[in-house]
């Protein structure tokens, strides 16, 4: 049986990688629509070696749709979302618009899949970093409660958008040719470029971002410990794909290193690198068109008799995104 498939945002940076991951992992498809903005209506874009047309998105754009895929931002996903729904559609949503909906799952195909079960025609796609974040501490959690975690990010541009993407390009290019007059700011409020900006998205009245609060009332959804002690700080680098995240977690219980590092390296989704004496450890760089979520710099927590470290990397723009988004249309298509 194929289906019949809606990609919202076709031809941004996400939108790209959701092409790529439909064609690598041979999602049973019956049709493909790309739709994204009356902007880039009109544009071909290569799919299985044809190119399809994009079409502006329209409310009746979801008649005889099974699943729509979304990534155009929360303002289209929260209009187009709840049409597209009503037309038949399973709707899984990469912005941030539903996500701490209560009626509207929150899933990570490698933590809590069952959630899956009680959309009621949206699903959302949780923010980038905590995807990464919880496919690693799941698989612990499991077996000794978390009770806090503790988070710094390193986030790429990547994961605000083709024009940060560019402007950091042209800032290194500037810069090396000896041009720092010329570099100019208009993604972010400073130069990106050789440098790091210690927030991500837009802060709020209590100090903390958007971005940080995100992680904290994201990972206990899906985890679903709702009283869970998370506390994130997340820094924009100039890396252009690949989020890294240093988090320390406090248990129940203690636990070795040892121990944690053989559940990891058991639990789905998830490539151990850990050996420092090699130099082996998750590297952004390694990580562009994976599909894993890499861990390494596994540690005791020396301040805390139930803490443990580690080091967490991921493709912000796959598992992050699409590839998350995709592995849940294979679980409703199974």
């Amino acid at each position: 049986m194929g289906y019949r498939v809606a990609l919202v945002g076709a031809t941004g940076l996400v939108g790209a990688q959701f092409l790529k991951i439909l064609e690598e992992r041979r999602f049973p498809l019956d049709s493909l629509k790309l739709l994204a903005s009356d902007r880039s209506a009109g544009r071909k874009l290569s799919f299985k070696g044809e190119l399809l047309e994009v079409s502006e998105t329209k409310e009746d754009s979801f008649e005889n749709i099974d699943i729509a895929l979304f990534s155009a931002g929360s303002d289209i996903s929260k209009y187009f979302s709840p049409i597209a729904a009503k037309s038949g559609a399973i709707v899984i949503d990469n912005s941030s618009a539903f996500r701490m909906d209560p009626d509207v799952p929150l899933v990570v195909p490698e933590v809590n899949p069952q959630d899956i079960q009680t959309h009621k025609g949206i699903i959302a796609n949780p923010n980038c970093s905590t995807i990464q974040m919880v496919v690693a501490l799941n698989p612990i959690h499991s077996v000794n409660p978390i009770k806090r975690v503790i988070v710094s990010t390193y986030q790429a541009v990547s994961g605000t958008g083709a024009d940060a993407v560019l402007e950091l390009k042209k800032q290194v290019e500037q810069i090396v040719e000896g041009n720092e007059g010329e570099v100019v700011s208009t993604t972010y409020p400073h130069q990106i470029a050789f440098n790091t900006l210690p927030f991500v998205e837009s802060f709020t009245d209590g100090q903390y971002t958007t971005e940080e609060w995100k992680m904290v009332y994201e990972t206990r959804k899906i985890l679903h410990e709702p009283d869970m002690l998370v506390c994130a700080t997340c820094v924009r680098v100039p890396v252009y794909t690949g989020h890294g995240e240093s988090v320390n977690i406090e248990l129940s219980q203690p636990m070795s290193a040892e121990k944690a590092r053989n559940i990891l390296s058991e639990a789905p989704g998830l490539v151990v690198q850990d050996d420092p004496s090699l130099d082996l450890y998750p590297l952004p760089i390694n990580t562009i068109g994976t599909d894993d979520v890499f861990v390494g710099r596994i540690r005791e927590d020396i301040s805390h008799p139930n803490g443990l470290v580690m080091w967490i990397v991921a493709d912000n723009l796959r598992k992050g995104a699409a590839l998350n988004a995709v592995q849940i249309a294979e679980i409703i298509a199974k």
